[in-house]
């Protein structure tokens, strides 16, 4: 199943929204530390609301011990301003792990350096925008992410939307 890594979140509603997103599909949250905030942070249950107990959380105490701790079969996908393709012209995998970077400095060069160019993806938007909200930019990747890899759109595990 698709994961999401967020390295070093800063802003805890994010991170509780990103919690909601993940129970909404089943993904798995990983979260590279150093966190921003406390995770028992009011404002980060708030945003999650009751979907803490829905959503495997893995806190890493850096990204080197992520990468040690994931099999090798799964590869690391950074979304990043800094990628060289639309995340739209990209096959994803079910086992992807999509990485984002920290809410006011993004990915740092040294976790890029890592991840081959052809894995690192942005999203597409107008020059004059710098970056998305970091809840938003992981909606976006991570349905698009559900999308290619399920051809019904839509998880065989996951209910039909209500009207």
């Amino acid at each position: 199943m698709l994961g999401v890594v967020l390295y070093q979140p800063e802003i805890p509603p994010n991170t509780g929204n990103i919690i909601r997103l993940c129970a909404a599909v089943g993904a798995t949250l990983h979260l590279i530390e150093p966190l921003g905030f406390h995770f028992d942070d009011k404002t980060l249950r708030r945003a999650g609301l009751d979907y803490h107990a829905l959503t495997k959380v893995l806190r890493h105490p850096s990204y080197a011990a992520l990468v040690a701790t994931t099999s090798p079969a799964r590869r690391m996908i950074a979304l990043t301003t800094h990628g060289a393709q639309s995340l739209y012209a990209f096959q994803f995998k079910r086992d992807d792990l999509l990485l984002f970077g920290a809410e006011t400095s993004g990915l740092p060069a040294h976790v890029r350096d890592e991840i081959p160019m052809s894995h690192q993806l942005r999203i597409p938007m107008r020059a004059a925008c710098r970056s998305l909200n970091l809840a938003n930019a992981v909606a976006i990747a991570l349905y698009e992410a559900l999308r290619q890899c399920d051809p019904s759109s839509r998880a065989p595990h996951l209910a039909p939307a209500v009207s």
